[in-house]
């Protein structure tokens, strides 16, 4: 796992969207894992602004959301189909029938799981998955005490996890209580994971995750499994780093052919 520090979430979100950006330019078949949330905004905006103005193409691409609420429709303005559309797919030129999610309106929910994850399989597997992190330690809508080694699948979500989201909805009673998302397993397998986290509210999670044990009651931790991992935040999220002077250090002295 790499872990860098940088001084601002533009920064961070310049550093991901070249490593987006030298994978999709390399192979324009790319199959990218997506995260909703306010995590990777900056992300989006920076790659919309090089396919406009670059023309960086996303038409042979696939994308993949990590997760999907259960009990409103995709059209709710706050379903994760919407947003991701909102937010990043409906401004760049992947195709509509390119940008999959789990159905949360399917009628077989405890079936849609093993769908979603065969998808990904027969798209080739994802090639780098963005991830972002709940106060909680989450990825995904993995809360403590998800396996390790889990698929995607129904999950129920803390109430901590959703006072988080209440801000996206008219009231706390109107945030769905389950969601399908990626497991721990499915997300592991994707070749490249980056993990974005900015401010203070994330510094303890953060902490948990990179220097604390790898267990289920931090899910995030999963990532000092991965072969290709990194966790990239600013000074404020990676404030309760105890290593965080030589996470700094590593990173200014890295070899200059060394990429994200």
């Amino acid at each position: 796992m790499e872990v860098i520090i940088l001084s601002d979430p533009g920064r961070i979100a310049g550093l991901v969207a070249d490593a987006v950006e030298r994978r999709v330019r390399a192979t324009p078949s790319s199959v990218l894992g997506l995260a909703t949330g306010s995590s990777p905004l900056k992300i989006y905006e920076e790659l919309i602004r090089r396919h406009r103005q670059s023309g960086l193409s996303f038409a042979d691409a696939h994308a993949f959301l990590l997760d999907e609420y259960i009990g409103i429709p995709r059209s709710h303005d706050q379903s994760y189909y919407s947003v991701i559309r909102r937010e990043f797919t409906n401004h760049i030129d992947i195709p509509a029938e390119r940008v999959h999610s789990p159905n949360g309106e399917s009628d077989d929910i405890a079936g849609e799981g093993a769908r979603y994850d065969e998808s990904i399989r027969a798209a080739g597997g994802i090639d780098i998955q963005l991830l972002g992190i709940g106060t909680d330690g989450h990825i995904g809508f993995n809360e403590p005490a998800s396996s390790l080694r889990s698929r995607t699948r129904v999950k129920t979500l803390t109430e901590q996890t959703r006072e988080d989201n209440a801000r996206f909805f008219p009231s706390m009673s109107d945030v769905p209580r389950h969601v399908l998302t990626q497991g721990l397993g499915t997300i592991s397998e994707s070749r490249q994971a980056v993990l974005v986290a900015t401010g203070a509210a994330k510094a303890e999670a953060v902490a948990a995750a990179v220097e604390g044990p790898v267990s289920a009651i931090c899910p995030a931790s999963v990532l000092q499994l991965h072969e290709h991992a990194a966790v990239i935040v600013d000074e404020a999220a990676g404030s309760a780093l105890e290593l965080a002077d030589y996470y700094k250090h590593t990173y200014a002295n890295r070899p200059k052919w060394q990429e994200l």
